[in-house]
């Protein structure tokens, strides 16, 4: 087959995965939707194969083959006929390893990656909780530290391999009052004393299996952490295009396969002496469907194409997934019809088809948020764009987020996962405040990744650039917006500019009790008429602001002079300016540990 992305060695590769699932998966489907449960043995067999390591480096047992090769082996998993085993070898390897490999410290990839490429090891992803569905920035489960480990308490639900997994990737709360910015990620095994998982019943997806799970002080040592402490929001919002992606993929593969089956089917069955296939409205129902089914797969195919190519591709990774899976439903659907009573039988795999079809608008976030996505792309002009680069993170330390090659936006979170619920007013995803006009009210998507649970929209918490906990410092004396803004009242020093006068404030808001003996030399490249190039230094206590750029930076923060100033005075949210690509931050954790040592700006 000749394509624009698959060379020989795709295919050549498509034919043996294709073997390999009609000789060891096919035949065992119906017993393992009934059991509903996948037997050991055919992870063990994946991982012989080398179909558990496919993106993964070879130093942890992968084959560090290209993104396309993953295509293909989702494409041939879809068409094993069960939607449940699908998810679950999406989730384990697409999603629970996809966290460590990007964001896990050695010892986490050597104790998890690896096993999980083996087959040894069987991950889930939990992020959703019973009270807060897909609401990552509302999720109650705690993780405290003490000592050498963290105590875990909380719950969550609708977790795909949460009830035979080996080891659960979890969202928890380790700073209750910052937000988003408070959530940390952890790998909890699941055999841990604490650790508590009931089995949930569904309508599809019967072999695989869903969990609530509840955690009850539960022992985590701090090596368990994921990355940096309060950095797991951060890490779930670049994760969930490969979500999304994976559900496009094998959406439009398993309405394929439910295409094909019927095509044979009607080429069989006769009514009124001749063939259903010669009956017009049949046949030309059956090539709508499919000329749907070609542009779903290749709107699919060109997402992926950028994914692999490191491009922002929220507007198509929300298109494909909107698009691939809603015609994966109505082909399931239209299917059935022409099997007539026969498909609503059991023994038939179209009936098995449809009700899996239905998880599809839900999980990865459902049908409503994507097509919100795609609105204010379109519509209202946001550029959504990835918080840090998609490929070459292989270290334990995050990538500091670089501007994308291209832009565009989106924050939402991974996910094969089903909501809680579908809230019925799908609100505004991750935007921004445009530079002038209308600011419309800020909300970000905050979605769980995990083995199935849907997004949600929740408001974005400000948080100023300056935010600090408590509301005295070194001096009593309040700082007047008035002053600031307006040079030369109350004997202030006239500024050159608003933004200017901000910065000058930071040594009177400065905390040298939070600081300690902190160091560190930021930067502030602040454009436009009324911007300038700034040094904030920090060193043992004090703070100092020169103009220019002096000494080796611990971070660099770039923006407008008009976007920093928003942002200082709570008109924009720096989660989202950050986002949208209106500031740029050439090291995010020195930049957190940086805003917790100032005095938030009085109210206007």
């Amino acid at each position: 087959m000749k394509s624009a992305f698959f060379n020989e060695e795709h295919e050549a590769f498509r034919s043996a995965v294709r073997q390999f699932m009609e000789r060891e998966v096919a035949p065992n489907a119906g017993e393992w939707e009934r059991e509903e449960r996948i037997p050991r043995s055919i992870w063990h067999q994946m991982a012989d194969n080398d179909l558990l390591g496919i993106n993964y480096p070879e130093e942890f047992g992968g084959i560090n083959a290209d993104f396309f090769f993953s295509v293909v082996f989702l494409e041939e998993l879809a068409r094993g006929g069960m939607g449940g085993f699908t998810a679950a070898v999406g989730v384990h390897e697409y999603m629970a390893l996809a966290y460590i490999h990007q964001f896990g410290s050695r010892l986490l990839k050597e104790n998890y990656l690896g096993p999980g490429i083996r087959g040894e090891k069987i991950g889930a992803l939990a992020i959703t909780e019973p009270n807060t569905g897909s609401d990552v920035s509302a999720i109650r489960t705690r993780a405290v530290r003490q000592g050498d480990h963290f105590i875990i308490n909380g719950g969550k639900t609708f977790i795909t391999n949460g009830v035979y997994g080996d080891f659960i990737v979890l969202a928890a709360k380790t700073d209750p009052e910052a937000g988003p910015g408070g959530i940390s990620l952890f790998v909890v095994d699941s055999h841990s004393k604490g650790v508590d998982t009931r089995k949930l019943k569904k309508i599809g997806w019967n072999s695989s299996d869903t969990a609530e799970i509840s955690f009850d002080d539960v022992k985590v040592f701090r090596s368990h952490l994921i990355g940096q402490e309060n950095m797991g929001f951060y890490y779930i919002m670049e994760c969930f295009q490969l979500e999304r992606l994976v559900a496009a993929i094998t959406a439009a593969a398993g309405a394929d396969y439910c295409l094909e089956i019927t095509l044979k089917y009607i080429r069989e069955r006769e009514a009124f002496n001749r063939p259903l296939a010669k009956f017009q409205a049949i046949r030309h129902a059956l090539s709508d469907l499919a000329t749907e089914l070609e542009a779903a797969r290749q709107l699919t195919y060109h997402a992926c194409w950028k994914y692999k190519a490191g491009i922002p591709a929220i507007k198509e990774c929300s298109m494909a997934k909107l698009y691939a899976t809603e015609l994966a439903k109505k082909v399931a659907d239209a299917c059935l019809q022409y099997f007539g009573g026969y498909g609503y039988m059991e023994d038939y795999l179209i009936a098995r088809a449809f009700r899996d079809a239905r998880a599809g608008t839900i999980v990865g976030g459902t049908s409503e948020i994507m097509r919100e996505i795609i609105a204010k792309v379109l519509i209202d002009e946001v550029e959504y764009r990835a918080a840090a680069n998609v490929e070459g993170k292989k270290s334990a330390e995050p990538v500091s987020p670089p501007p994308p090659a291209e832009p565009e936006k989106a924050h939402e979170t991974p996910e094969i996962e089903l909501a809680a619920e579908t809230p019925a007013d799908t609100g505004e995803i991750p935007s921004g405040e445009p530079e002038t006009g209308s600011q419309p009210e800020t909300v970000v998507e905050t979605v769980a990744p995990e083995g199935m649970d849907t997004p949600k929209t929740a408001l974005a918490p400000e948080i100023p650039i300056a935010a600090t906990n408590g509301a005295s410092g070194d001096r009593d004396a309040k700082i007047e917006m008035e002053e600031l803004l307006h040079p030369g009242v109350g004997g202030i020093q006239p500024p050159r500019s608003p933004a200017e006068s901000i910065l000058y404030s930071l040594p009177e808001r400065f905390r040298a009790d939070k600081a300690g003996n902190y160091q560190g030399i930021f930067h502030f490249k602040l454009s436009g008429n009324e911007g300038g190039d700034y040094t904030v230094t920090l060193n043992a206590g004090r703070c100092s602001v020169e103009p220019g750029l002096t000494g080796k930076a611990t971070c660099v923060l770039e923006s407008s002079a008009r976007t920093y100033l928003d942002m200082e005075t709570g008109k924009t949210n720096p989660q989202i300016a950050f986002m949208m690509g209106k500031v740029k931050i050439s090291n995010v954790p020195e930049m957190m540990q940086f805003l917790k040592f100032f005095r938030k700006l009085p109210d206007t």
